[in-house]
Order: structure tokens, then sequence, then C-alpha cells
């Protein structure tokens, strides 16, 4: 027990130092950089971060979870009996599956419960699909290294509920990689800019109206002028 109260006030005290260190504005471009990132402790807070497709993400924003991208199942055995005896001698198994986010979790990612759950063995609660389309608000934007501090950074944004309400006993959500929660659409930003894929998937999807005369020609002309920078700037 004092081992483990001596561990617990080392971890709260390096959570409470890195917490102290504070980046206004970090880019997808800064995690990937040695030069940078080699300079920023794991914690450190950040107040905006800009992701691969030059999406912004700050303190405050409203978000929506989107559809998870896992799925856990678990198989549980049944059987009736009377005593130490089976009835029939025949058990009965019953397999249950709930879809999980992949990156979304309960609790925060250093807070005592993860903590305590670490220490024990176990895994983290992933949310499942129970919160999907579920409006968040974003409470915290810390990064942590891969590894050690000559490993990029990830990022990893605390949720709360827009109401204020709590996600039960803990309180919150953490998104333990905001790029790739993003970019697998467990993550929804409000204004969320289009990649090139979409927009090259957009124009084509146009053209096959225009072609069975469900779109005008001066309909798509002005879709493809909107949609150039996209494609052209993102080659």
């Amino acid at each position: 027990m004092k081992k483990t109260s001596i561990l617990l006030f080392i971890i709260f005290s390096i959570i409470t130092i890195n917490a102290q260190e504070k980046i206004e504005v970090l880019t997808h471009e800064n995690t990937q950089d040695i030069n940078f990132f080699s300079t920023v402790n794991n914690g450190a807070e950040v107040k905006q971060y800009t992701t691969a497709n030059k999406n912004s993400v700050k303190i405050g924003d409203t978000l929506i979870l989107g559809m998870p991208s896992s799925q856990e199942v678990s198989t549980k055995t049944y059987a009736g009996s009377y005593g130490t005896n089976l009835r029939g001698g025949v058990g009965q198994s019953r397999s249950t599956s709930k879809k999980t986010y992949e990156f979304i979790q309960m609790g925060r990612p250093a807070g005592f419960g993860s903590i305590m759950s670490a220490m024990n063995g176990d895994a983290p609660i992933m949310a499942d699909n129970n919160l999907k389309n579920t409006t968040v608000i974003i409470n915290e934007l810390k990064t942590y290294h891969r590894g050690s501090k000559k490993k990029p950074l990830y990022v990893v944004m605390v949720l709360g509920e827009i109401n204020g309400r709590a996600f039960g006993i803990n309180k919150y959500l953490s998104v333990m990689d905001a790029e790739l929660a993003i970019e697998s659409g467990e993550i929804h930003l409000k204004n969320r800019k289009m990649t090139r894929e979409e927009a090259i998937a957009k124009l084509k999807e146009a053209k096959e109206l225009m072609e069975v005369d469900m779109l005008s020609k001066e309909e798509f002309e002005e879709l493809k002028k909107e949609l150039a920078p996209i494609i052209k700037n993102q080659e």
C-alpha cells in the first residue's frame, strides 16, 4: 500500500509539472519535426491544434461523436442447474457484440481511474456505440510522445458533455489520438475542410449527374471552380 501511494504521488507530480507547459498553436507538421518535438514535455497543454488536413480544433470547440470503428465481442456461457448438476448436462453459450471506439476511451488519459486500471493490468474502457452522435465540447488539449522524447507527438483531447453533465462516473471522455480519430470519422468537426479525395469524388459524381441531365453544365462548371483549389493545392 505504501509503494502504491508513493507511485501515485510521483505520477501526479509529473503530470502537474508537465501541465505547466503551454503551446499556443500546435500543427501536425510540428508533431513530426524532431527539432520541435524533442523540446516538448509529455502532457504539455495545447490551446489549438491544426491537423494534417489543415482543420483546426481548440479548447471550447463543439464536436460530434461519429461511428465507432472497431467491434468488441463477448461470449458468455449459461447453464440451468440443480445443485452441482447441469440441467441435461448441457451449457449454452451466447455471444453478444457491441461496437466500440478505437480512439475514444472513458475517463481522463491520466485520471485516477486510468492509473489504477493500468496498475491492475486492466485495459482502458473504450466508449461504445451508445455515445454515437453525442455532442461534446473540448475541455483540454494535451500532447504526448509516442515513447521517448525522440519520438513524434500525438494529441489527446479531453471531452466533456455540452450540457455540463458527466459521462457516468468517468465524467470525461479521452480521444487518445486526435489525428486518427478525426481521420477515421470517430470525431466529426463542425467546420471540417474537404479533403482532396473527397473533392475529386464529389466532382466525379457531379460529372455523372451532368451526363444524365440531372445537373446543368453551368452548375457543374461552378462546382468545378469551387473544388479546383482543394484538388490542386493538396497535390
